[in-house]
């Protein structure tokens, strides 16, 4: 008997805290709900849609989509940037020069995509300040839309790649493009123009690659062929000329070499 008035007790008082214990896990429940509709009583009125409500986005558009395309743009702006500035040609100069180092990790990938970064900053620095005087400056200001704005930037980055885009590429592009051949660099449209300026900066990377390249195969021939000579067959040969390559790279001061030649080739 005395179980089971132990068990009826501890279901009676079980009962009893079970409305509290759910009521304090739907109160925020509750509250939320509260503050959404507090929410959607400031909101103006929208159409209703076959599915209930439907809150408008930018143009027009459904909030979702506008999140949507936004959220794109936003991720898609890093690349673009990248394309239009010199990171892409000093990149691939950096992975030659440790490919022709025979190093395979040695600066890291984060080392070399920060220092083309840090150079590329130096080289676009003047460009930016156009852009800020030109286009956010007078758009903060309210004296121009945000479209005025964008056109007046495109007009530096225009100049910048007009420099070092082949007219070899413009003219290929023009070609698939279908469009008449402009008077001006004025006159032509990014359309052309940035597909143009970056298979021009590839060219240009391949060739210095290429350049810096040559020094150090001849000095992997000359290691291989005298190790062959003399019957050294236990130690590869790359294990002997890395060293010698690194000798080499430092009694010249590569580095210095290397960035000053880079920096001029977009002066």
């Amino acid at each position: 008997m005395k179980t089971i008035s132990k068990v009826v007790a501890a279901a009676l008082l079980a009962g009893a805290l079970l409305p509290s214990a759910s009521w304090a896990q739907s109160a925020p429940v509750f509250s939320a709900a509260v503050g959404l509709h507090s929410l959607s009583a400031m909101l103006p009125p929208t159409a209703p849609s076959a599915g209930g409500l439907q809150i408008t986005g930018l143009g027009g558009n459904s909030a979702p989509w506008t999140i949507v395309v936004l959220l794109t743009f936003l991720t898609l702006i890093p690349s673009i940037l990248l394309c239009v500035t010199p990171f892409a040609r000093l990149l691939i100069v950096f992975h030659f020069l440790r490919q022709a180092l025979g190093l395979q990790t040695t600066p890291s990938n984060q080392t070399l995509i920060g220092l083309s970064m840090i150079l590329t900053f130096f080289l676009m620095q003047p460009v930016g300040v156009v852009i800020y005087d030109n286009s956010i400056v007078p758009l903060q200001a309210g004296t121009i839309t945000p479209v005025e704005a964008l056109s007046r930037a495109g007009e530096p980055m225009r100049q910048f790649m007009a420099h070092y885009v082949r007219d070899k590429d413009v003219a290929l592009f023009l070609e698939l493009a279908k469009e008449p051949r402009p008077h001006n660099v004025q006159d032509l449209s990014f359309r052309v123009m940035l597909p143009a300026y970056i298979l021009s900066e590839l060219k240009a990377a391949f060739q210095i690659g290429t350049v810096l390249f040559l020094p150090f195969l001849i000095v992997d021939m000359v290691v291989a062929s005298i190790t062959t000579s003399v019957g050294m067959m236990q130690l590869p040969p790359v294990v002997i000329s890395t060293p010698l390559k690194l000798l080499l790279f430092l009694m010249v001061d590569g580095w210095h070499l290397l960035i000053g030649a880079l920096m001029r080739s977009f002066s």
